[in-house]
């Protein structure tokens, strides 16, 4: 009826736990160093193990060889991985093969873009705009509907400068089956205002009312 949720950027044991409780699907954690987000391994390994097995706990890489993912997976207990970098495409073969959830990113403004999706065996594929110094969306709201099309024949997750107020709004644009929120649900970089996360949730819950959007099929991603 609606798209799944994965909350991104968590740092603290008891902020992604009421994330959990409030109904996020999947809880990102990123390993990216110059990130304000960036999480130590031991810190990421109890935020994994307070969290319930139903939700997915995925971590957020940048160029690592698949040698260094594969130790933090095991580490951490890491059921995804997400690849935010220019990872070779035989990286993702090599982690499916190692049963993981592998997400892709691809942006609209810069390689990989969407186009050389074909070129990436994956569970979903992110999808961002890409503008800004960091990988990620970098807080970045942007026409959404580009990628509606991509939707159609890939599963898709849509991120970058999602909020409250937009979620709604983009999930009719660019009809993703997931959507992706950080800093968007933020009371500082790494520290998730609870209140924010409940609004948002909610939005994305209720985006299922709007008949625009109800009768939609939603793939399950997480």
């Amino acid at each position: 009826m609606y798209p799944q949720i994965k909350i991104c950027g968590l740092t603290r044991v008891d902020e992604a736990i009421k994330c959990a409780e409030l109904g996020a699907d999947a809880i990102g954690l990123v390993f990216f160093p110059k990130s304000p987000r960036f999480v130590t391994d031991s810190k990421a390994r109890k935020i994994c193990e307070a969290l319930p097995r139903s939700v997915q706990k995925v971590g957020v890489f940048v160029d690592e060889p698949f040698e260094v993912i594969m130790e933090k997976v095991n580490f951490c207990g890491l059921t995804s991985v997400q690849l935010h970098g220019k990872e070779p495409s035989s990286l993702n073969e090599n982690l499916l093969k190692e049963g993981l959830l592998v997400i892709k990113s691809l942006f609209s403004g810069k390689k990989p873009c969407i186009t050389e999706a074909a070129n990436y065996p994956a569970t979903a594929f992110l999808v961002e705009c890409g503008k800004g110094k960091l990988p990620g969306g970098n807080a970045m709201a942007w026409n959404y509907a580009q990628v509606s099309e991509f939707g159609k024949s890939y599963p898709m997750i849509l991120a970058g400068g999602l909020d409250t107020d937009n979620v709604g709004k983009a999930i009719d644009e660019g009809c993703p089956d997931a959507v992706d929120v950080s800093s968007g649900v933020e009371k500082s970089r790494g520290r998730k205002d609870i209140e924010k996360v409940k609004y948002f949730i909610n939005a994305v819950n209720t985006s299922g009312s709007d008949p625009k959007i109800a009768g939609r099929q939603f793939r399950k991603i997480f």
